[in-house]
């Protein structure tokens, strides 16, 4: 092999290489990695029915937490006295 096409090839390579570490951190910059219990899910819940279910419990603590959040703000509104 000639010099030129080992210099050729070594450039390309840098250069996807590079990109591929530019790719890389740019995704865990933008939190492209972060989906932490998807794998933790698939091992708890062997089949699909489980973890609808699970997928279902969790929307339901979510909207009671919400449905507490927005009581808490009535109560706070009726207790509200203003000044003289």
């Amino acid at each position: 092999m000639s010099e030129n096409i080992i210099i050729v090839m070594i450039g390309i390579s840098t250069l996807l290489g590079a990109t591929g570490l530019a790719a890389l951190l740019w995704g865990v910059k933008t939190g492209q990695f972060d989906d932490q219990s998807k794998f933790i899910d698939a091992a708890r819940y062997d089949n699909e029915e489980e973890l609808r279910d699970a997928v279902m419990m969790e929307e339901k603590k979510k909207a009671r937490k919400k449905k507490k959040e927005l009581q808490e703000k009535e109560k706070k509104k009726q207790n509200y006295m203003p000044a003289d």
